[in-house]
C-alpha cells in the first residue's frame, strides 16, 4: 500500500477548499484534512496591541495535533473511512491505483512548520493580488467575524511574511495563479497528480 499526501496551501479565499473538494470527487481513495479543524479556541488566541486576534499565524493552530492526525492517517488510510470505489468517469490513467491512497491537506499555513515538510509528495501554494483576495474576504463572514482594519492590519501582512520564507527556504512548490478559473486549476493540479501516481506505480 502506498500514500500520495499533497499540500494545498496558499492565501485566505484562494479557492484551496473548493479545489481540495473537487480533486476528491475525481481521485480513487482520496481523503481532506483541513488546516482549518486545528484552530485553538477564541480565548486562547493572542490578541495585539491593537486588539487584533492573531489568527493568521502558527502560535493560532494546533500544529502537533495536526501532525499526529496525518501520520495517523498514513499508516492506516483504509481505516480513516476514505471511500474506496473509483469515482465515475475515473479515466485510464487511474485504473489499478486501488493500492494507493491519497491525502489532501488544505490549509493557509502548511509549509512553514518543519515538522510538516517531512511528510508532502506534492507542494501548491495558490496566490491572489492584494486587491482580489481583499475582495474575496469581504464577502466571507467569519467567527469571530473580521474587525475593521483586521485584513490589512493582520491577514494580508502575515501572508506576505509566510510567502516570503516559503520562498526563501523552499523547493519543490507549485504556485499557482487562484484568479484562474476553478476549472483551470483542478485541470492543471489534477493532471500534475495523475504523472505523481504513475511514478509511485512504477
Amino acid at each position: 500500500m502506498k500514500v500520495l499526501v499533497i499540500g494545498l496551501g496558499g492565501v485566505t479565499n484562494g479557492g484551496k477548499t473548493t479545489l481540495a473538494e473537487k480533486l476528491k470527487k475525481m481521485l480513487p481513495n482520496c481523503d481532506i484534512i483541513s488546516q482549518d479543524d486545528f484552530f485553538k479556541p477564541e480565548s486562547e488566541v493572542e490578541t495585539d496591541e491593537r486588539g487584533f486576534k492573531l489568527y493568521d499565524v502558527l502560535d493560532a493552530l494546533y500544529m502537533d495535533e495536526m501532525v499526529k492526525s496525518i501520520r495517523k492517517w498514513m499508516k492506516s488510510p483504509a481505516s480513516s473511512g476514505v471511500v474506496t470505489e473509483e469515482p465515475p468517469n475515473t479515466c485510464d490513467n487511474l485504473k489499478n491505483t486501488e493500492d494507493v491512497y491519497i491525502l489532501i491537506v488544505e490549509g493557509f499555513l502548511l509549509y512553514n512548520y518543519e515538522p510538516l515538510n517531512e511528510l508532502w509528495n506534492r507542494r501548491y501554494f495558490l496566490t491572489l493580488p492584494y486587491e482580489e483576495c481583499k475582495r474575496r474576504r469581504s464577502t466571507r463572514v467569519y467567527q469571530p467575524a473580521d474587525t475593521p482594519g483586521y485584513f490589512d492590519g493582520h491577514v494580508w501582512p502575515m501572508y506576505v511574511k509566510y510567502k516570503n520564507e516559503l520562498e526563501e527556504n523552499a523547493s519543490n512548490v507549485v504556485y499557482l495563479d487562484g484568479t484562474k478559473s476553478q476549472e483551470e486549476l483542478l485541470s492543471c493540479v489534477y493532471s500534475d497528480i495523475i504523472q505523481e501516481l504513475k511514478k509511485l506505480r512504477e
